[in-house]
């Protein structure tokens, strides 16, 4: 496909979003910014949350990391339905109970302002890292498909991204949200269906065919029970699973954000137990389509990109034709921006919340807040995608999905341990060594994971160095707090 015919199609996508855009916000104010005056059908929401969760990184990563590590990613999402679930009975009714704006305002009420702080901040530097990696890789796409036939600089694709997500959200946020990632679900669903069609079609196949041809290749092996040392153990995998989905996404504002637009609690729920399961189901499609993905290129003589990420792009845009280009390049683009729009509102919304207190301020000063926060994160986010870049050259075998758990499992831990103390726990911390707490146990954390094959015999830790990082920000926390009712008496005695 020519550039100019690519460029077309992304027109004409976003020129769609921002009609929807238009529509969605007249009217809005920063209540609608926010959480939408908790008016979101629940269905909407779990629909759209759908291309949130995934983003372009599963859309690209996962099926090009089947070569190395055949099904095993479907261990961890089994771990993600548990954490759901989790989810939906633990800490949607907390939030819930509290009307929350911002979820980190339950960090205040439990232990104060500076556990609060705490945990914004942990959450500011986690969803930057994390919406940053999403974005730099459909950048990365645009930039190979588009802009690199004409000269064009990556900084200048970079901002081009992040302006085209600014322009569709700056104004309903959230309520705006909503819509438009129903829509880029549908884009992304009908991507990955389109592209296994097309495959089974080029290889002869029927269905029945294709789905043996799956199962008995060298590709589809989900379960790993043997060695606990490998990084594709069952219970590894599985543990890391469910505590990566409780903190990116309980834990995180921005999911969590669009579950709280919806009318009550029974509503929320309901979303969020339809989501597992139809999340369940998508990424099974996914590691398919990785295999299927492997089988065509053994069987067209395709030599493979050395960069496993971009198996999918090359073979959708330089061997499958237009119709599959152009699948490819919605599906890409509605599961980036399908992420990486609630992360820039979440973000948002966080700081303006947690950090400028815009929740209590005149609606005028609140708008101003809005607009201008929600300028200086869209400009981190494009040095975050420039830095990305910087990586990549440099570390060409790195692989996104694996770089984003990574850093989530450090950036994500203080909010695991602070919130499992909070609920947990009956003791109060001393509120103002919280900061110093939550900063040393992932260093702690970190350098366990780098020793831990002399420490350990062998060992080798995987995501689920999350797990260990969050029980160090406990015992932390632990050692750092004291009961209540000692501390009352104390003070009687005084």
């Amino acid at each position: 496909m020519s550039p100019f015919f690519i460029l077309s199609i992304l027109l004409a996508y976003f020129g769609l979003l921002i009609l929807i855009a238009w529509y969605t916000s007249r009217g809005a104010d920063t209540n609608d910014f926010f959480i939408a005056h908790k008016q979101s059908p629940w269905y909407l929401v779990a629909f759209g949350m759908i291309g949130s969760s995934i983003s372009g990184v599963t859309f690209i990563s996962v099926p090009g990391a089947v070569a190395k590590v055949q099904f095993s990613y479907f261990q961890m999402v089994l771990g993600y339905a548990v954490g759901y679930l989790v989810i939906g009975t633990v800490l949607l009714p907390l939030y819930y109970r509290l009307n929350l704006v911002s979820i980190y305002e339950y960090l205040l009420q439990r232990f104060g302002f500076w556990s609060y702080k705490t945990g914004a901040f942990f959450f500011l530097l986690s969803r930057t890292i994390g919406a940053g990696l999403r974005i730099f890789l459909a950048a990365n796409v645009l930039q190979w498909a588009i802009f690199e036939a004409w000269n064009v600089p990556f900084w200048v694709t970079a901002i081009i991204s992040i302006f085209l997500i600014w322009v569709y959200t700056f104004r309903g946020g959230i309520k705006t949200i909503v819509w438009t990632d129903s829509l880029q679900t549908l884009f992304l669903l009908s991507a990955v269906i389109a592209s296994i069609y097309l495959i089974k079609n080029e290889l002869n196949f029927s269905w029945w065919a294709m789905t043996s041809a799956v199962a008995d290749s060298s590709y589809s092996q989900i379960f790993f029970w043997d060695n606990v040392q490998d990084s594709k153990y069952f219970w590894k995998q599985f543990f890391a699973g469910m505590f990566i989905t409780i903190v990116m996404t309980g834990l995180d504002q921005d999911l969590m954000q669009k579950n709280l637009t919806c009318k009550n609690i029974g509503e929320a729920q309901k979303n969020m137990f339809w989501f597992t399961i139809i999340l369940l189901i998508i990424n099974l499609l996914f590691l398919t389509l990785g295999a299927l993905l492997y089988m065509y290129a053994t069987a067209k003589n395709i030599t493979l990109p050395t960069q496993t990420d971009k198996l999918y792009p090359m073979l959708a845009f330089q061997h499958f034709g237009s119709v599959a280009g152009v699948a490819f390049l919605l599906g890409i683009i509605a599961s980036t921006y399908a992420s990486a729009d609630s992360a820039l509102a979440s973000l948002t919304t966080s700081f303006c919340i947690d950090f400028l207190d815009a929740n209590k301020k005149p609606e005028a000063q609140r708008k101003y807040l809005v607009r201008y926060t929600h300028i200086a994160f869209s400009v981190i986010l494009i040095v975050s995608m420039l830095l990305f870049k910087f990586v990549q050259e440099n570390y060409p075998q790195s692989n996104v999905l694996q770089l984003l758990f990574s850093a989530a499992s450090y950036t994500y831990s203080p909010l695991l341990g602070l919130f499992a103390f909070g609920l947990f726990s009956r003791r109060q911390v001393r509120d103002s060594l919280v900061p110093l707490v939550c900063v040393v146990a992932p260093f702690v954390g970190y350098r366990l994971a780098t020793n831990a094959p002399v420490l350990l015999n062998g060992y080798q830790f995987g995501f689920e160095i999350l797990i260990v990082n969050g029980l160090l920000v406990y015992a932390g926390l632990w050692f750092v707090s004291y009961k209540k009712t000692q501390q009352k008496e104390s003070n009687r005695t005084e």
